[in-house]
Order: C-alpha cells, then structure tokens, then sequence
C-alpha cells in the first residue's frame, strides 16, 4: 500500500517546527541562566549593562538588559512563563520568535529609558514575557485565524494576572518594563504579521 505522502510530510513538518520551537525556547532560558552564573561568578559584573534611565550611552544596554536578572530568584519568576509564551510563538516559526522578540526588547527597553525612576537600574526578561504575552493575545484577531484567537483566549486564562504587573502598583518592580513589552508585543503581531492570502506558518500561522 502506498503511503499517504501529503499527510506524511504534513505531520512530518508539524513534528519539525514542535522540535524546533522546543529548541529555540530552551535554548533562550539556557542562555539566561548560564549568563546569570556567569554573573554570580564575576561578582555581578554584568549587572553594569542593565538599564539606566535618560543616559545617552545606556541606550546600548536595552537589549542585553532583556537578557540579564538580579539574582536568580529574579531569573526563576520568569523562566517558566518565558519558555512557554517563547515556545508558542517559536512554532509558527524561529524567524518569527526573533523578529517578534526584537520588537518587544526595542520597545520595552525604550520604555524603560524614557520612564523609568531617576538613579535606578533595570535588566530582566520580564518585558519579554509580557510581549510574547501581548503578541498571542491579540495576533488572531490580527491575522483572523480562528485557532490562534483560540490559543490567546487561553494564554488570557492562564497568564492573564500578570496585567497587573503592567500597573505601578509594587516598589522595586520595573512596569515600565512590563507595560511597555506588552505595548511592544501588540505592535508586533501588526509589524510581523502574516500577509492576507498567504498560508501561515506552523500550526494556526500567525
């Protein structure tokens, strides 16, 4: 009998893009925690490329402050969000896990320079977390693909709390960072959006 070969190379490419999204999202949470004990190690000499606010030569730091935490305490709240919103946004493909990501970090890190308290230094990947949150809450309503409108509505349920950290409601903690990724991943799912009549990538497109 001859195999199905459409169906064949249809799961096929689906069973590709889950492994490569596991790939690119763990290997990101990789990297963040080899950097913070590399961190631990030199006595947190990278803590100098968080963000200080209103400083020319600290807009350099915008996006090596998205890949750096004050302690691991502070890198462990973030992982498990971060690797799961990464992973979802990874299978409709790593370009676009990278060019969604850009986006957010830009304008997170933006946000965090222009608002951010005087004398204050921010770094951390929570403004990440809160655009990949963004993005796939509202990329379906974006693209009109009826299953990642599903996903959003779900992604809401399950992280949907998180808003509030999007207020400025707790000392300590950036929500400018945090509001501005979420402003960042909803400006991104307009900018790297997939073009009307063409199939989308990876399962629902996006």
């Amino acid at each position: 009998m001859v195999p199905d070969t459409t169906t064949t190379t249809r799961a096929g490419s689906r069973g590709g893009r889950v492994r490569t999204a596991a790939l690119l999202s763990g290997g990101w949470l990789a990297l963040l925690w080899f950097l913070e004990f590399v961190d631990s190690a030199t006595h947190h000499a990278l803590d100098t490329y968080g963000i200080s606010p209103r400083e020319a030569g600290e807009i350099r730091d915008i996006v090596p402050a998205a890949f750096l935490h004050f302690g691991f305490d502070h890198l462990a709240a973030n992982s498990v969000p971060l690797l799961v919103l990464a992973f979802l946004t990874a299978l409709s493909g790593a370009g676009r896990l990278i060019a969604v990501s850009t986006v957010v970090i830009l304008i997170s890190g933006a946000g965090v320079w222009l608002l951010a308290p005087a004398y204050s230094v921010t770094a951390g990947a929570s403004g990440v977390v809160f655009g990949l949150f963004g993005y796939l809450l509202v990329r379906g309503f974006v693209d009109r693909r009826l299953l990642d409108v599903v996903l959003g509505l779900l992604v809401a349920v399950v992280y949907g709390s998180i808003l509030w950290g999007a207020l400025p409601t707790a000392e300590g903690v950036s929500w400018q960072a945090h509001l501005f990724g979420l402003i960042g991943g909803v400006v991104a799912a307009f900018v790297v959006r997939t073009p009307r009549g063409r199939p989308a990538v990876g399962t629902g497109g996006g």
